[in-house]
């Protein structure tokens, strides 16, 4: 059904693919390790290395689901923060001074930072996620956006991660307002599950993890190329962004026919 603007009274936005760009940053992680190998160096190695994040995207959003379905979302954060010690403990032995691959903040979404600060004064705005609060706390700080969100929301802040509903309610009553009268703002079928489990609206973006399909399948009130189109839809009038961040997308107040081409996006070869 089409998006009623009438009912949103807050903004609850995903993190990963939605405000940060953590698809790319994989990518290059993946292209950097493929580049070593015999005939596959350079562009070759880019363009595998995002087939092969694509192709993963939608079976680790559904094994995020299932991890919280079978209660195992404790577990799964006590063995990525044994990872990221371990890494970190790793490249401090190997050069000083050095950060681990997980602390450095991906970059965002491009326009993302404009869009905030532009519906800021109108709504108020939460992040959420299935990632560390601490982490996602830096990443928005990292930005100088911190401060336009009332609540950030964690896998470890409430009991039960998404798509449980736990996290929205928790973010609502944060921002003081029912849990249906969010936006939810994310890119994979889990945001969009979590927007339904509490009767609360959703937008896909296709800037992250998720295909159109599957967003509408589960629930997509609206589906834009990328985030900060939000702006366009929200407050026309504010919207000095113009066309959507993404060259090959269509503009932005339209439910897209169909995936943007990734490798369009400016600066990708």
């Amino acid at each position: 059904m089409p998006l009623d603007l009438a009912r949103v009274q807050a903004l609850v936005f995903d993190v990963d693919g939605t405000l940060s760009d953590t698809d790319d940053h994989l990518v290059a992680q993946i292209a950097g390790v493929l580049d070593a190998l015999p005939f596959l160096s350079g562009r070759r190695a880019a363009e595998l290395a995002r087939r092969i994040v694509m192709g993963a995207e939608s079976p680790v959003n559904a094994a995020y689901g299932a991890i919280d379905r079978y209660g195992l979302d404790d577990e799964l954060a006590a063995l990525k923060g044994l990872l990221t010690r371990a890494i970190a403990q790793r490249n401090r032995a190997e050069r000083h001074p050095a950060e681990a691959a997980d602390e450095v903040p991906h970059d965002l979404v491009p326009d993302v930072a404009e869009m905030l600060r532009a519906l800021a004064p109108r709504y108020p705005m939460s992040a959420f996620s299935t990632g560390g609060e601490v982490r996602i706390r830096a990443f928005l700080a990292h930005h100088g956006v911190a401060d336009l969100f009332a609540a950030v929301v964690g896998a470890q802040t409430t009991p039960r991660m998404k798509p449980y509903p736990d996290p929205l309610v928790y973010a609502a009553e944060a921002m003081n307002v029912a849990p249906e009268a969010c936006l939810v703002i994310g890119d994979t079928t889990v945001d969009m599950e979590t927007a339904r489990a509490v009767g609360a609206q959703a937008v896909g973006v296709l800037c992250g993890f998720g295909t159109e399909d599957e967003l509408v399948r589960e629930g997509a009130d609206l589906v834009l190329a990328t985030t900060s189109d939000l702006l366009a839809v929200l407050a026309p009038a504010r919207d000095a962004l113009g066309a959507s961040a993404d060259p090959a997308a269509p503009p932005a107040h339209a439910t897209v026919p169909s995936r943007p081409t990734r490798a369009g996006r400016g600066g990708e070869s």
